[in-house]
C-alpha cells in the first residue's frame, strides 16, 4: 500500500500538518478531515508509487550494467526501453511533487485550516434583515445612458 511507503514529503507533510506521516492517514479517514489533507495525501500516495518505479528502473537498470555481469547479456533494446520507462516515471514524480507543493503552498496557515467563513454565512446568521437588491434603472435611466 502506498501509505507505508516512504516518499520524498513526507517530512513536508510533517512540518505543515504537525503530526508524522501515519497519523495524517488516520486524520484524513475521518469525518472532520479537510480538503487539503485529504488532497495532500492522495498526491503524496501517487507520488510515492511513481518515486517507487524510478527506484525499480534505476536498480534494474545497474543490475544489468553490472561490470561482473556477462557482456553477452546486455541489451540495447532492454536498456532502451527501461530508459523510456524511467522517462514516464520521472514524469510522474515531478509532476505529482509540483502538485504537492503548490497545494502545500496555498493552503491556508495550519490554525487557519478549517473551512473559510464566507461574509455570506455570517449575513444568514445574524438578526439584521437580509439586504435588499437594488431597484432596477428606470426606462427613462436606461434611454439617457444610449448613446
Amino acid at each position: 500500500m502506498s501509505r507505508d511507503k516512504a516518499s520524498t514529503v513526507d517530512d513536508d507533510l510533517h512540518k505543515v500538518f504537525g503530526k508524522p506521516v501515519s497519523e495524517l492517514y488516520e486524520a484524513a479517514a475521518g469525518p472532520d478531515a479537510s480538503p487539503a489533507l485529504t488532497r495532500a495525501l492522495e498526491l503524496r500516495s501517487f507520488l510515492a508509487l511513481a518515486e517507487e518505479q524510478v527506484a525499480r528502473v534505476r536498480d534494474r537498470v545497474h543490475a544489468d550494467m553490472d561490470p561482473d555481469r556477462d557482456m553477452g547479456e546486455l541489451s540495447a533494446d532492454k536498456l532502451r526501453f527501461d530508459a523510456q520507462w524511467l522517462q514516464a516515471a520521472l514524469e510522474a514524480r515531478d509532476g505529482y511533487r509540483a502538485a504537492l507543493g503548490e497545494l502545500l503552498r496555498t493552503m491556508p496557515p495550519p490554525a487557519r485550516q478549517g473551512r473559510p467563513v464566507r461574509t455570506a454565512q455570517l449575513r444568514a446568521t445574524a438578526t439584521l434583515p437580509p439586504p435588499v437588491a437594488p431597484a432596477p434603472p428606470s426606462a427613462g435611466a436606461a434611454r439617457a445612458r444610449r448613446p
